[in-house]
């Protein structure tokens, strides 16, 4: 479970438990107090109504603060009910906390799906029509009923809303992750496409001149028609050579380049990531082999996990190398948790094997993944 689901799970629980308190509370003085047959029934009505609606549209709440909606008929009923309860309640001079909370309910969950710019005049006016009904019908209770209504409004808007602002800035958060973690892939992208621009555009460009030009020549100057035929076949080869040239070192990074650029996309992703040893010390002929290993190992980290932290290992001795990628987050299908893994490190173990090689891949720690490639210059 990530971490936004477990603030998302306690969020929602935590308005479900609120609502399960207060009917109790309601039930006990229900049980304690002498309202009569028909209007603890309609009482218990009321309650049941309040509660079902407060974790209703707080609920819905979730989904963007200030974002609701719900037609205002039905919120002005659900108020009145709660009102009237309010009002029997205090004349009778029930448990004056417990029923407070039904009309701070409403408040507190009609000010969380209004916008900003409508939320604080409704609720304003909503406490004190509250405060007002404690007063008209608390008797001589009449100051402490005010005081309670008021009290439990404010409490209540204040806490509803600042556990939906918590939730909604973790969304928010979640979400620029995400987007960092785009652009850093998107950035990786524009480079390499700018690197394969600067050197075929010119090759390409020529092409299109000389094959032009010899098209031309064509019945007028046959010697010289197939000799921009050569250069433009020539250009070609070049052009196709630069190409896979550029491909290869794209891919054949040296450990070091992958390691930095995996760095900062790992963190651009929000995951702590910490490098240990110098990569500077692998033997030049194992550069490209371990730097694929940490690029295949990132790019499974980034699709398949949850992580939060994750960590490079460099170990280099008398030209025998061993690198470790770690990370949490592991869910049952990332990719080596099973023991085999997909298709990369498939290839991986296959390249590895070719120097005499391995690659290994398996759990470390309760959530954690390890994938381990040791290889050596000479065996």
């Amino acid at each position: 479970m990530t971490p936004l689901n477990g603030l998302r799970r306690y969020t929602w629980w935590t308005v479900v438990a609120g609502g399960v308190v207060v009917a109790l509370g309601t039930v006990a003085d229900l049980f304690a107090h002498d309202y009569g047959v028909l209007t603890s029934v309609l009482l218990a009505a009321a309650v049941t109504l309040v509660i079902v609606q407060h974790v209703r549209y707080m609920r819905q709440a979730m989904v963007g603060l200030g974002r609701g909606d719900g037609p205002p008929w039905e919120h002005a009923a659900t108020f009145a009910v709660a009102l009237v309860a309010w009002a029997v309640t205090s004349g009778a001079h029930g448990f004056m906390p417990v029923w407070a909370v039904l009309p701070a309910l409403v408040v507190a969950h009609v000010g969380a799906i209004l916008p900003a710019r409508r939320r604080w005049p409704v609720v304003a006016l909503m406490a004190v029509l509250s405060v007002a009904t404690g007063g008209l019908f608390g008797g001589e209770d009449a100051g402490p009923a005010m005081l309670m209504a008021g009290v439990m409004v404010v409490a209540l808007v204040f806490a509803d809303l600042a556990q939906l602002w918590m939730w909604d800035l973790a969304v928010r958060q979640e979400q620029s992750r995400k987007t960092a973690e785009a652009l850093a892939v998107a950035e990786e992208r524009l480079r390499f496409a700018a690197d394969l621009h600067d050197i075929q555009g010119h090759h390409l460009q020529a092409i299109a001149l000389k094959g032009e030009l010899a098209q031309r020549l064509i019945g007028r100057d046959d010697e010289l028609a197939r000799q921009h035929a050569g250069e433009v076949a020539e250009l070609a080869r070049t052009a196709l050579k630069e190409t896979r040239e550029v491909v290869q070192g794209y891919r054949r990074a040296s450990l070091g380049t992958e390691i930095t650029n995996a760095v900062g996309v790992l963190r651009a992703a929000g995951i702590e990531t910490t490098v240990s040893g110098d990569a500077a010390g692998v033997p030049p002929p194992l550069q490209p082999l371990f730097g694929a290993l940490v690029r295949e190992g990132t790019t499974n980290v980034l699709r398949h996990s949850r992580a939060r932290r994750c960590s490079v290992l460099i170990e280099s001795v008398d030209g025998q190398v061993c690198v470790r990628l770690r990370n949490d987050g592991v869910p049952a299908d990332f990719p080596g948790a099973d023991g085999e893994g997909g298709a990369g490190l498939a290839g991986l173990r296959e390249r590895f094997a070719t120097v005499g090689g391995r690659v290994d891949g398996g759990p470390a720690g309760p959530d954690g993944f390890e994938l381990v490639g040791k290889a050596g210059v000479g065996r």
